[in-house]
């Protein structure tokens, strides 16, 4: 299912099931029951008497979801499936891709970190047309060098806060974002290391109004930025 589904958008939902069913080989006997099962699994009931011109950017996505299951593929790639889809709908969306893959093999191309991490079960990342990482994200997440990062939020006076928080053994980077008189400071860390103390010695003695100080556990998009910006480190 290519991320921009090409319908023909003056048939309707069913007529247009039907169609493609026909088309892949689906034997003649068995297409109404497997649109009717594809309509069932894609939440398409409701809609299934419309022209497919009058659908959701959301709906239409369920639609070509539909046909890629029309004839219960051994392998279904999907590109960005759930782009256009409200809130509710990328939930449902995850949640039967997860079940799909129960008896299929899925292929998921996305740009979408969170949702690799909520919905995969191994992880393959490309850069520059070469396999850099391929493994479960728990083993991603864990062989990266950076354990995650620390969020501070401070009032810092006249200080140059991001200056005075590089000095710290263990952080790497600090980025800096304005709110207001507040600062936000986040910090990337070395693996292993907890700068949390150390960050609160400094505002104490910088006398430095703490709003949070907080760490973050790695995540997807970290793997991905430390794989992919080795050659630049």
């Amino acid at each position: 299912m290519p991320e921009n589904v090409p319908l023909y958008n003056d048939m309707r939902v069913t007529e247009y099931l039907d169609y493609r069913a026909a088309l892949k080989g689906v034997p003649h006997r068995r297409v109404a029951e497997r649109v009717g099962d594809v309509k069932e699994l894609c939440g398409l009931k409701d809609v299934e008497k419309k022209l497919i011109a009058a659908l959701s950017k959301g709906y239409r996505q369920r639609v070509g979801l539909a046909d890629a299951l029309l004839h219960e593929p051994d392998l279904l790639i999907l590109d960005e499936p759930t782009i256009g889809l409200d809130p509710n709908q990328i939930r449902q969306v995850r949640e039967l891709i997860r079940n799909l893959g129960k008896q299929h093999t899925i292929l998921l191309s996305t740009h979408i970190l969170p949702e690799v991490e909520m919905t995969c079960s191994r992880v393959i990342i490309v850069h520059r047309g070469k396999i850099e990482a391929s493994d479960t994200p728990e083993n991603l997440l864990r062989q990266i060098r950076q354990a995650g990062g620390v969020t501070v939020e401070a009032k810092v006076g006249n200080d140059d806060g991001a200056s005075e928080l590089r000095k710290i053994s263990g952080i790497r980077d600090v980025s800096t974002e304005q709110d207001g008189d507040w600062k936000i400071f986040s910090l990337r860390t070395e693996s292993g290391v907890d700068v949390r103390a150390e960050v609160y010695q400094l505002a104490t003695s910088r006398r430095w109004t703490l709003r949070e100080l907080s760490q973050r556990r790695a995540t997807l998009e970290d793997v991905f930025v430390e794989i992919t910006h080795q050659d630049e480190v």
